[in-house]
């Protein structure tokens, strides 16, 4: 959950899979919100697979259609449309692994000790 990229933008969820592929799922929860919404683009090239995740109220029409889709409620959320596979730069995934990595360690650590820093 909100994953800081390397120009300072923020993912609202990365994950990594057990191959090492990334994702990348953006939230959007109504219309206006992904109208509003012009840097998303910018984070495809920071991930292999990339999805829109939104409530079942969503007009679907609306996403672009060469993304996943997630579609969700309160109560769980299931994948509507896989995304394509759009390998990330080996240099950037190596870098992006290890900014994941630094990430989680430090979030943990935090979670663990409650007094660190």
């Amino acid at each position: 959950m909100e994953f800081t990229l390397p120009t300072g933008r923020r993912l609202d969820v990365a994950a990594i899979s057990d191959s090492g592929l990334i994702a990348a799922v953006e939230i959007k929860v109504s219309l206006a919100d992904l109208r509003a919404d012009e840097k998303w683009p910018e984070y495809l090239e920071y991930c292999d697979l990339y999805y829109f995740a939104v409530p079942e109220s969503f007009p679907l029409e609306a996403l672009p259609a060469a993304h996943g889709l997630i579609v969700g409620d309160r109560f769980g959320a299931a994948v509507i449309r896989e995304a394509p596979h759009s390998p990330v730069a080996a240099a950037r995934r190596k870098s992006m692994l290890i900014r994941f990595a630094r990430t989680a360690a430090e979030r943990f650590a935090r979670a663990s000790d409650p007094f660190a820093p």
